[in-house]
C-alpha cells in the first residue's frame, strides 16, 4: 500500500550522507559558486567595454558567460540549501521546474557551442567572407535560434512530465532533479517519455554535435595546409579555448547518459554530473581567460581602470 502512495515531494540525498561533511561541502560548493558569478559577469563587462571585443567570436563568449551564470543558479542554489537544512526535500513542481530549466540551459549551451565552432569554421576556413557569413544580425540569429532551440527541447520533455503520477519511495539518490532519476520514480508509463528524450533531444544534439565535428575537420584540414608553422599555431590558439570546453562540458555529458548500465553507479553519475553542471561554467571564463591574449589584455585595462 505505502509503495502507491501518490506523493508532492521528493527527498534530494545529495553528495553524501554523512552529517560531518555537509557544512566543508557547502563552503567548497558556494565558493564554487561564487567563482563562477564572479568569472562569467566579469567577461560579459569586459566584452561590453572594450571596442577590440566587439567581434562576432566574443559576442558568442558573452552569451556563452550568461547562459553558464543562468546554468549554475539552476542547481547549485538548492543544493547550498540542502547542506545545510535538515529536511532535504523540494517539490514535485520545484522538481519539474528545475529539470525544465536545467534541460532548457543544456540544450542552449550545446546550441551555442556549435553555432561558435561554425564561427571558427568561417573565420579560419573562408576569412575574406568572414564579415559578411558572420555579421551583426547573422549572430543576433543565431544566438537567438540557440535560445529558441533549447526552449524548445525543454518544453516538450517537461509537458510530458506533468502527465505522470509518483508514488512512495520518494528519494532522488542525487543532488538535483534530473529527468531520468525522476522517470524512475513514476508509478505510471513513462514509454512517451523516453520516446521523446531519445527522438527530439537525442536527434538535436546530435545534430549540434555533428556541425561541431563537421566545423572542425574542415577547419583542422585548412590549418594543415597553411605553411609557415606560426600560422599554423595562430590558426590553432583561436580554436584551443572552445575545443576544450566542448570536450569538457559534451564529453561529461556524454557519459552521463550514454554510458551502458552495467557501468552505473550513484556515484560515478553525481561526480561526472558536478564536473558538467558546475564545475564547467566555473572553468569556462578561466579557460578563455588563461588562454586568449585579447581578453587577457581586456581584463588588465579594466582592472587597472
Amino acid at each position: 500500500m505505502e509503495n502507491q502512495t501518490t506523493v508532492t515531494e521528493f527527498i534530494l540525498l545529495g553528495l553524501s550522507n554523512d552529517s560531518h561533511l555537509q557544512i566543508p561541502l557547502f563552503l567548497v560548493f558556494l565558493v564554487i559558486y561564487l567563482i563562477t558569478l564572479v568569472g562569467n559577469i566579469l567577461i560579459m563587462l569586459v566584452i561590453k567595454v572594450d571596442p577590440q571585443l566587439h567581434t562576432p567570436m566574443y559576442f558568442f563568449l558573452s552569451n556563452l558567460s550568461f547562459l553558464d551564470v543562468c546554468y549554475s543558479s539552476v542547481t547549485v542554489p538548492k543544493m547550498l540549501e540542502n547542506f545545510l537544512a535538515e529536511k532535504k526535500t523540494i517539490s514535485l513542481s520545484g522538481c519539474i521546474a528545475q529539470i525544465f530549466f536545467f534541460i532548457f540551459m543544456v540544450g542552449t549551451e550545446i546550441f551555442l557551442l556549435s553555432v561558435m565552432a561554425y564561427d571558427r569554421y568561417a573565420a579560419i576556413c573562408n576569412p575574406l567572407r568572414y564579415s559578411t557569413t558572420m555579421s551583426h544580425q547573422v549572430c543576433v540569429k543565431m544566438v537567438l535560434g540557440a535560445w529558441i532551440s533549447g526552449f524548445l527541447d525543454s518544453l516538450v520533455n517537461t509537458l510530458y512530465l506533468t502527465d505522470l503520477s509518483f508514488c512512495s519511495p520518494r528519494e532522488i539518490n542525487h543532488f538535483s532533479c534530473e529527468l531520468p532519476l525522476l522517470l524512475q520514480l513514476s508509478c505510471t508509463d513513462t514509454f512517451a517519455n523516453e520516446m521523446v528524450i531519445l527522438c527530439f533531444s537525442m536527434t538535436l544534439g546530435f545534430a549540434s554535435l555533428l556541425l561541431i565535428l563537421t566545423s572542425y575537420i574542415c577547419i583542422l584540414s585548412t590549418i594543415l595546409r597553411i605553411r609557415s608553422s606560426e600560422g599554423r599555431r595562430r590558426a590553432f590558439s583561436t580554436c584551443a579555448s572552445h575545443i576544450t570546453i566542448v570536450l569538457l562540458f559534451c564529453g561529461t555529458a556524454f557519459i552521463r547518459y550514454m554510458r551502458p548500465a552495467s557501468g552505473y553507479t550513484f556515484a560515478l553519475d553525481k561526480l561526472v554530473s558536478v564536473q558538467y553542471s558546475i564545475l564547467t561554467p566555473m572553468l569556462n571564463p578561466i579557460i578563455y581567460s588563461l588562454k586568449n591574449k585579447d581578453v587577457k589584455l581586456a581584463l588588465r585595462k579594466l582592472l587597472g581602470r
